[in-house]
């Protein structure tokens, strides 16, 4: 599912107007954390999450392993604030960043 260049930039684009709607702090990836990320990549498709943590390689690390368990991709990452994109399987035009 990798995103070609012009699709990361049209995302970009459309998330630089997004607020995060998951933040991750010092409990790091709790079963909350994962279940409220499922759902708004489910609902939204793009969505940024904050990441609360100074150090760089722990906000790598977790970047990586939300792409891995929630089969997501990353499509920027600016400092503490990460912008996830994965595709709904059915994609509500009312919720959808990418359909409105």
């Amino acid at each position: 599912m990798s995103l070609t260049n012009a699709q990361k930039k049209q995302y970009r684009l459309i998330g630089h107007a997004l607020n995060p709607v998951v933040m991750i702090a010092g409990n790091g990836l709790t079963e909350s954390v994962l279940t409220e990320i499922d759902r708004a990549l489910e609902d939204h498709e793009l969505i940024k999450i904050r990441i609360s943590i100074t150090d760089r390689e722990v906000r790598t690390a977790l970047i990586e392993e939300i792409n891995k368990i929630m089969k997501s991709e990353t499509v920027q990452t600016i400092g503490k604030v990460a912008l996830f994109y994965r595709a709904a399987l059915k994609p509500n035009p009312k919720l959808s960043n990418l359909l409105r």
